[in-house]
């Protein structure tokens, strides 16, 4: 067995041809050979290729697959492929493209489901695209965005009365596992008055996007729809893209004067392939191991949602944030909360007694909500929150009859309207509500109108 030591010793000799090659006459130098493999990570000596450009695999075999170079390190490059690895073997022609990852956009997207490449996963005839624009997005000038001001109508009662959004907002939706957050996603994108709906379904189980298309999306739901879909067995750099696709396509169309509802289906999972790239280029774990990249990339993928410039269109967020174990506190979701505009927390108790959707009033806040609604309807959801909030702190007491009726009035009130705020709170999934309704309602609840006959 050879030692560590002369182990690396052997392998640096191996690479001292290639890297006098590259000293010689780097501008020569266009292909070059695969060294190596770790895990999922490709390394090539002989070439030279820039951070996110994408390099073409050439096996003896006739094998040929893409790989995006993901970092480098002297004359070594290392390259994540966007395909499966088999039939790869030492010495394989490395040859770099000399381009970045492109979006192909366009209205003829409509009612489409991709990929995280862009290639369509249905079957209906290639894609009509109008334009190609970077993946990466451009960033905007903060001073420059259209402050948020009007409110968006999601189509659920809850959320438009008591978390009102607004147009540019970017909102999170912390769940665990089973507790209705696709229903709630798909309520929203069968209801909502935005112009265009794009949806990315980054690295969930491949069963739930065909659901998703068919029963909780639609039809109807699906022709004004963009839906990407990079599944759980995709490569940790496709479910990346299916992520930066879905955004850069909502940027499109926010760009040509549209309102767009951007619900990507998880923000967790861009994350763990963003984890998994990292420590497969030895990049050292910080926070339950997550490398510090991983927090970096989060404000940049976000950031790209909200506003566009005075006069342009909009793009309305919604990241669904998995909490571990139901642990709301894990580190992406904590990272999220500092970066989205506001949470939505789905209860696993409520959803356990049948209550849907499962919203935990009390452990959600929409930040910009002040800025969009009036001030009578901010009081009624003050006061909904407060009455809401009272009876869950003293259930335990109401529950044994231990509290005596007229104790306190405040309590007395939380009592008699509890029933109702709970009845409020529920939405069939097939039910839409207005934002006009749903103030209406509001009003009827506290007794401030009478319910029209």
């Amino acid at each position: 067995m050879i030692p560590n030591a002369d182990r690396s010793q052997l392998w640096l000799n191996q690479l001292k041809p290639y890297a006098k090659k590259l000293a010689e006459a780097p501008e020569l130098i266009v292909e070059g050979k695969l060294f190596r493999m770790v895990g999922l990570t490709l390394e090539a000596v002989g070439c030279r290729a820039a951070i996110g450009s994408r390099c073409r695999i050439e096996a003896k075999s006739g094998k040929i697959i893409e790989a995006e170079v993901v970092g480098f390190a002297g004359e070594r490059v290392f390259l994540m492929p966007t395909g499966e690895l088999y039939g790869l073997e030492p010495d394989c022609r490395v040859i770099p493209l000399g381009k970045n990852s492109l979006a192909r956009v366009g209205y003829g997207l409509l009612g489409r489901v991709l990929d995280g490449a862009g290639n369509p996963l249905d079957d209906k005839g290639p894609l009509k695209t109008e334009a190609q624009i970077s993946l990466n997005g451009i960033p905007i000038n903060p001073l420059s965005r259209k402050p948020i001001r009007e409110p968006l109508d999601v189509g659920v009662r809850a959320i438009n009365s008591l978390l009102s959004v607004g147009r540019g907002q970017r909102m999170g939706l912390f769940a665990g596992t089973g507790v209705g957050k696709s229903i709630l996603l798909g309520m929203m994108t069968k209801f909502t008055t935005a112009d265009i709906v794009v949806v990315g379904l980054i690295g969930e189980r491949g069963r739930e996007v065909n659901e998703f298309v068919q029963k909780i999306l639609g039809e109807e739901g699906l022709k004004r729809s963009v839906v990407v879909a990079t599944p759980a067995d995709c490569p940790p750099l496709m479910r990346v893209h299916g992520a930066l696709l879905a955004t850069s396509i909502a940027e499109y169309f926010r760009d040509q004067g549209r309102d767009v509802l951007l619900l990507m289906d998880s923000l967790t999972r861009f994350a763990q392939a963003h984890r998994e790239i990292a420590l497969a280029i030895d990049e050292p774990p910080a926070t339950k191991g997550y490398p510090p990249s991983v927090f970096a990339k989060l404000p940049h993928l976000v950031e790209r949602a909200g506003n566009a410039n005075v006069g342009g269109g909009s793009i309305t967020a919604f990241y669904t944030v998995l909490a571990e174990g139901d642990d709301t506190n894990d580190p992406i979701a904590d990272a999220a909360r500092g970066v989205l505009d506001g949470h939505i927390v789905l209860s696993r108790g409520l959803a356990e007694a049948g209550h849907f959707p499962a919203i935990d009033i009390e452990a959600s806040v929409s930040r910009v909500m002040p800025d969009i609604v009036d001030a009578g309807h901010l009081q009624m959801a003050r006061d909904v929150r407060r009455l809401y909030s009272l009876y869950q702190q003293n259930r335990d007491l109401i529950s044994v009859g231990a509290y005596q009726p007229g104790s306190d009035p405040r309590i007395d009130q939380a009592i008699e309207k509890n029933a109702a705020i709970v009845d409020f709170l529920q939405q069939d999934m097939n039910e839409p509500v207005d934002i006009n309704r749903s103030l209406h309602e509001l009003e009827i609840l506290l007794g401030l109108s009478k319910a029209s006959t």
